[in-house]
């Protein structure tokens, strides 16, 4: 088999070399002049900064994406996070720090048992519709509970709690169970896309970098190629990875009820967007390798640091703190001005630099998918598939549904 591959961030190219490893050839196109899109380091004074994601897998070294890292020979060291992560509360004027698995702390004994039960039933009964805030807030009415959802949520996901779906995050919290808490890859997020560039070279696979998919091609109802600048590349499959709504722009809409429907329900899915501040320290301000989850900040969700596992991401003697937060206006200057304020409290009496601010949205965002809006990797063209961040798998946080819709879409092509 063929497989064109429109776009090289980390969706492509796990598919590719997955593809690769079992035989195949591989042609990827991506119309940067780098490869891994909002998963590579960005060097600055020294610092190993990122284009997009922070250098923390979700579920360290016994996820998905570990998984099939390892399954394609993509060498990698990705070092388990401890602790998992702490909470960051006020006490009686003062602040205190607890572990994120003694949550249930501040609650009172009477919802500690509530939410006991609800989740229990949860188990039995999948709830179908409704938000996660809507599942829990009107059984537990308890301000700290919807503080740490929207901490919890805002940090994994970019979104609130009142946005994303009880289902998706009741199966994001069962793939917590079942694969454990984060990890920092050895090298950053760059060591990943290296890995995985290697994998692809030494086999079947071809990579085209400033090579932009102008259109797909179609014969009959079925993807049988691509068009770059002038030239036309056949193949058996397309596998796009700059999701649904961009692709859709690529080739002529079939008139078909199933193809309205479907891009009804495309256009429904609406991008996570965030901002990331990043600081350089010359000592720990953290102190763990974990996440700082802060309920009681005004917009900062979370904050790691990463240099506690690899200094080598900063430079000599130096630390790295990357904090986030979910965009919750279009006021971007506003809500940049509000996270600023949060780290200005949250390291009050602490020297530190801001390195840069990055904001993700509109073209550039976290998720061209908000998690739980959009799953399925398949279209209605034949021949076509969805990766990457617009068409994850159900219950995986960022880069971890990356790597299960990439696994769906191969168990579609049988691979």
């Amino acid at each position: 088999m063929k497989a064109l591959i429109v776009g090289g961030g980390l969706g492509g190219l796990l598919t590719a070399a997955r593809l690769v490893r079992a035989g195949h050839r591989v042609e990827i196109f991506e119309r940067l002049p780098v490869i891994g899109g909002r998963f590579i380091n960005l060097d600055y004074k020294g610092y190993k900064l990122t284009t997009g994601a922070l250098h923390m897998i979700p579920h360290g070294n016994k996820g998905p994406l570990a998984t099939m890292l390892r399954q394609v020979g993509a060498d990698v060291d990705i070092v388990p996070s401890s602790p998992m992560g702490v909470l960051r509360i006020p006490d009686n004027g003062s602040i205190r720090n607890i572990s994120f698995y003694d949550f249930s702390g501040p609650l009172s004994w009477t919802n500690k048992l509530k939410l006991t039960y609800l989740t229990f039933k949860s188990r039995i009964i999948k709830p179908t519709k409704g938000s996660f805030k809507d599942w829990f807030s009107p059984f537990i009415n308890d301000p700290w509970l919807v503080k740490l959802a929207d901490a919890f949520c805002g940090w994994a996901l970019s979104m609130r709690s009142e946005d994303v779906s009880a289902s998706e995050t009741l199966a994001i919290i069962e793939n917590m169970r079942r694969y454990g808490g984060p990890g920092v890859p050895v090298g950053g997020c760059s060591a990943i896309i290296d890995a995985l560039e290697q994998v692809i070279l030494s086999g079947t696979g071809t990579i085209h970098t400033n090579r932009q998919v102008d259109r797909i091609l179609m014969v009959d109802g079925r993807a049988v190629g691509v068009e770059t600048g002038s030239e036309i590349i056949l193949g058996n499959v397309v596998i796009s990875d700059i999701g649904h709504q961009e692709t859709a722009k690529l080739y002529d809409h079939p008139t078909t009820d199933e193809f309205r429907e479907y891009m009804t329900a495309m256009e429904s899915a609406r991008p996570s967007a965030g901002i990331k501040i990043s600081l350089g320290a010359d000592r720990p301000l953290i102190g763990h390798s974990g996440v700082l989850f802060t309920p009681y900040a005004q917009r900062v969700n979370g904050i790691n640091e990463v240099t506690n596992i690899d200094p080598t991401l900063a430079p000599e003697g130096k630390h790295l703190i990357m904090s986030h937060q979910a965009l919750q206006s279009g006021d971007i200057q506003y809500e940049i001005e509000l996270g600023l304020k949060d780290l200005e409290e949250i390291f009050k009496g602490k020297e530190y630099e801001v390195l840069m601010v990055q904001s993700y949205r509109d073209g550039w965002p976290v998720n061209r998918a908000g998690s739980g809006s959009c799953t399925t990797n398949t279209t209605p063209i034949m021949g076509l598939y969805i990766v990457g961040d617009g068409a994850k798998g159900k219950g995986g946080i960022e880069v971890e549904g990356v790597a299960l819709g990439v696994e769906n879409t191969l168990s579609l092509l049988n691979v």
